[in-house]
């Protein structure tokens, strides 16, 4: 068996149940333990009946020393917290997983997962670069890596990593760069340093995400399966993509198009993913809105700016007239 965790709360959880379906897809072997950040979602996965999930209560997880620093973290950086502690918690409940992988709720996968496997091999530590162009790489500062999969083994170094990497979050994990940390990401800088066993995936179709996408050539093959420069696409992470409440999508954030136009197929099978994820929570609860962006102020942005030209013109013409 493959084992993975991950977390997300009912905000999250159109894009979180969109990737679970995915992993399945190319993982047929993969059990997901999932920390449910709120009742609705555990509720609803338990409702779907998902058989390669576990779901995991918050209450479950939550010891004196994470109850402590929780009223001063936001949601956000509480997540961050909880990312080390979910696969220290798995590795301490559950003796037949003998390597736990983290992921991101907003990963999305496209093909077999076993070459990635396969380049880690034995090591007890597997992370992955945020692969920066040059545009972005002054982003490396707030950290080289990107926790969005992190693997940990169940040996001497695996474990030491986990829990030095538990213990520092805990102690400190907010979103700002203060010294040698930032969220809960920047600590990995150090891991090759500081442990011997630890693998950087090297392969092309992981972690591709909108940072980094301008660099790699995106092409689809006979059999459907996207590569980037020629290697299976396989998995790409969905940072800020958004739901909209019309229905439609918000891709990515302006800062990032400046790498130019975002992988059209990649993105619009995701979009198709996630609407499907959509409805199967709906057939369930009809009014779930969980996650999706309000319209309104977008909507009135974009009439405003279509307006702009128009409305600039007749004022000229007005001040022409008048003078």
């Amino acid at each position: 068996m493959r084992y993975f965790c991950t977390l997300f709360d009912s905000n999250y959880l159109i894009k979180g149940l969109a990737m679970l379906r995915s992993l399945r897809a190319h993982c047929d072997d993969a059990v997901v333990y999932v920390l449910c950040m709120d009742t609705q979602t555990r509720e609803l996965l338990e409702k779907l009946q998902l058989p390669h999930i576990r779901c995991i209560s918050l209450t479950e997880i939550e010891t004196p020393d994470l109850l402590e620093v929780k009223p001063d973290r936001s949601v956000a950086e509480y997540c961050w917290t909880l990312s080390p502690c979910l696969p220290w918690y798995v590795l301490q409940h559950y003796p037949e997983v003998d390597t736990i992988t983290y992921l991101d709720a907003d990963l999305y996968f496209y093909s077999s997962l076993q070459p990635v496997f396969d380049e880690i091999g034995d090591a007890s530590v597997a992370i992955i670069e945020h692969r920066f162009p040059q545009q972005f790489k002054h982003m490396e500062v707030r950290g080289r890596f990107c926790v969005e999969w992190v693997g940990f083994r169940r040996d001497e170094e695996g474990m030491a990593c986990l829990k030095h990497w538990r213990d520092q979050c805990i102690e400190w994990c907010f979103y700002r760069l203060e010294e040698n940390r930032m969220g809960d990401q920047k600590y990995l800088d150090a891991w090759p340093r500081d442990f011997n066993s630890v693998h950087i995936i090297q392969h092309l179709g992981a972690g591709v995400a909108p940072w980094n996408f301008g660099q790699y050539r995106f092409e689809q093959r006979e059999d459907s399966v996207q590569t980037v420069d020629g290697h299976p696409l396989v998995f790409y992470h969905f940072h800020q993509f958004q739901l909209l409440s019309n229905g439609r999508f918000d891709r990515i954030s302006a800062a990032y198009k400046v790498l130019g136009k975002e992988p059209e197929a990649v993105y619009k099978h995701y979009e198709i993913a996630i609407s499907a994820a959509l409805h199967e929570i709906r057939e369930l609860v009809p009014d779930f809105r969980n996650g999706l962006k309000p319209v309104t102020r977008i909507g009135a942005q974009r009439v405003a700016q279509a307006l702009l030209p128009r409305i600039v013109k007749e004022w000229l013409k007005k001040f022409v007239n008048a003078v």
